[in-house]
């Protein structure tokens, strides 16, 4: 059954404080792994770890910002420091600015793709020294419905999601001669606090439930399975595919 967990193995996780991205964190956590999570509010993320740690010390992290640069290398040294390798990296981080396309500033667009598609390439390149130290390594980048089919998200955000899909394509088979393995998992509507700010329109929500075959919003743990999954050695032979988490709705026709 070694194969069907995660034990023994280090995971860096972006955006680990809430929602998907703590689910993701929790379901590791369970299946044995150690935890690295990385987040910009200090408070929240101390408030995370404590949660965590309250049996044993499994979870670390660091306040950063993953959009820059200069956080991206601290975070390349904390891991160095802690581990000294990395068994999983998951590019979680996103955000998002609903906007008509005419709306955009350039600084709006500019910040959608530093933290959406450059923060993930960017750590995958700053990680990939670790990830080599390890037997089963693996990336798993979380993009969304949005980037394999027109959603009302705004056109920034679509593109950076498809983008992330075409990385995990081109990186899976570029990186398959270092044995690192990268998958990509793409959400529909989930319940995260950033979801319920746009689900609260009683007639949005019935339009996005009229579009979803199994009749529902879907849950963190949900997404946090399908990541887990991709992270095993269960799963060795699986590099370069994105798995829609979405109750059906991106094979949904008519």
């Amino acid at each position: 059954m070694m194969k069907w967990n995660l034990t023994g193995k280090t995971a860096l996780i972006t955006g680990g404080t809430r929602g998907i991205g703590k689910a993701i964190a929790e379901e590791f956590v369970g299946l044995g792994a150690s935890v690295f999570i990385v987040a910009r509010d200090a408070d929240v993320l101390n408030e995370t770890i404590l949660s965590f740690n309250a049996d044993i010390s499994v979870v670390d992290g660091l306040v950063a910002d993953v959009s820059l640069s200069t956080d991206r290398l601290r975070i390349f040294e904390a891991i160095a420091k802690k581990w000294g390798r990395l068994d999983i990296l998951v590019n979680n981080v996103g955000t998002n600015i609903r906007k008509k396309t005419l709306d955009y500033s350039e600084v709006e667009i500019q910040k959608i793709f530093n933290t959406n598609l450059f923060s993930s390439l960017e750590l995958s390149r700053f990680m990939f020294p670790h990830l080599k130290k390890s037997e089963y390594p693996s990336i798993v980048n979380v993009s969304s419905v949005a980037g394999l089919t027109h959603l009302k998200t705004g056109i920034v955000y679509a593109m950076t999601k498809a983008a992330i899909i075409q990385m995990t394509k081109n990186l899976a088979c570029e990186w398959a001669c270092e044995n690192i393995r990268v998958n990509a998992v793409a959400p529909w509507y989930i319940e995260t606090p950033l979801a319920k700010q746009v689900l609260k329109d009683l007639d949005y929500l019935k339009s996005v439930l009229d579009r979803t075959p199994m009749k529902r919003i879907g849950k963190p743990a949900e997404v946090a399975s399908a990541v887990a999954f991709l992270a095993m050695p269960a799963s060795s032979y699986i590099t370069g595919q994105c798995l829609a988490i979405d109750g059906g709705f991106s094979v949904y026709g008519f």
